[in-house]
């Protein structure tokens, strides 16, 4: 791979605005274009930038097609993504071109992990329906019945997908003294389920019925696109309460808009949906559905570290042609 001369700050393009000190960082050390309005970039926008960059750092929301990879110029040598999924990236195309593609593990796992607590305790307390009734004025005073959602505590939680951040959430459902089990491609490893419990299900089918809450934790990938269907939904309990904090893609949104709407499952707390920012709009017609606009790792100290992973992953290119976290 040809590398980027040292005599000349390097071009870094930046699509989506980050942090304040992880900008005055990137401009200190390169030449960069900072988008200052937040716009998201259209497709023709995209295709300029990597006409005329040595590296593009992208977001979750910019979609790096075949068509904008092979629009770029021979300088282009990087994508650095801020985020840890590149399902918006197409990754064959880069690795055609010799374009090495970086993301931002590890530094969201506990505050993501925070959020699919949040999105379990708001739900399975109609905390959402309470605060939109305090919202209205339409609150009328404490009543016996009022509201009455389900007990937390002592329940049963299903990960699917038991990576880093399933493994945080499993370590907080345990200051509840929730069972944990679990669904992975292989167990993790034993220290991990000494610590919570957690009993490991090789087949999806078997877990589902077991739990009360189920949280999606997994990447998104041709496997596990979808996994969470029709069919999978009914073997829920009809009191389980599903939470994704991973990517909108992984359930099919018209079946668990079904099962909410017929109450085959009890509720929903989603921070992710298939074709964001767009949302099914078969969910706002729903009081038992959290939904929140993807606030996984939104902490000024997550995105912070997020922005200066990035850097990291460009300063080992610059130095070696390799990256801290390397994703092809």
């Amino acid at each position: 791979m040809e590398h980027i001369s040292v005599l000349k700050k390097p071009t870094v393009a930046v699509t989506r605005k980050l942090p304040t000190q992880v900008e005055i960082k990137m401009s200190e050390l390169y030449d960069v274009k900072l988008n200052k309005d937040d716009k998201p970039l259209i497709k023709s926008e995209l295709i300029d930038l990597v006409n005329t960059v040595d590296i593009l750092v992208c977001g979750v929301t910019d979609v790096i097609d075949s068509d904008i990879i092979a629009s770029a110029g021979k300088n282009l040598k990087l994508v650095a993504n801020f985020g840890v999924g590149v399902n918006h990236i197409d990754l064959e195309a880069a690795n055609r071109k010799n374009i090495l593609v970086s993301n931002t593990p590890d530094v969201l796992t506990e505050d993501t992990a925070d959020l699919a607590l949040t999105l379990i305790l708001m739900t399975a307390r109609r905390a959402g329906e309470g605060e939109r009734i305090v919202r209205k004025n339409a609150w009328t005073g404490w009543t016996p019945t009022q509201l009455m959602g389900t007990r937390v505590f002592e329940k049963t939680l299903g990960i699917i997908g038991m990576g880093r951040i399933g493994q945080a959430l499993a370590k907080r459902a345990k200051g509840f003294e929730m069972k944990i089990h679990y669904h992975n491609r292989h167990p993790c490893n034993k220290k991990i389920e000494d610590e919570t419990g957690a009993i490991y299900f090789e087949n999806l089918e078997k877990m589902l019925p077991t739990v009360d809450f189920l949280s999606i934790n997994t990447p998104f990938t041709n496997e596990t696109d979808n996994i969470i269907n029709s069919s999978r939904l009914d073997l829920l309990k009809s009191n389980c309460i599903l939470v994704n904090t991973a990517r909108g893609g992984i359930v099919d949104e018209d079946a668990l808009i079904h099962s909410l709407q017929t109450k085959r499952i009890a509720g929903a707390g989603l921070d992710v949906y298939d074709g964001e920012p767009r949302i099914n709009p078969g969910f706002f017609q729903l009081e038992n559905v959290v939904l929140l606009p993807h606030l996984g790792s939104a902490t000024l100290e997550t995105r912070e570290a997020m922005g200066f992973r990035v850097i990291a992953n460009i300063e080992k290119f610059l130095e070696n042609n390799s990256v801290v976290d390397n994703v092809i």
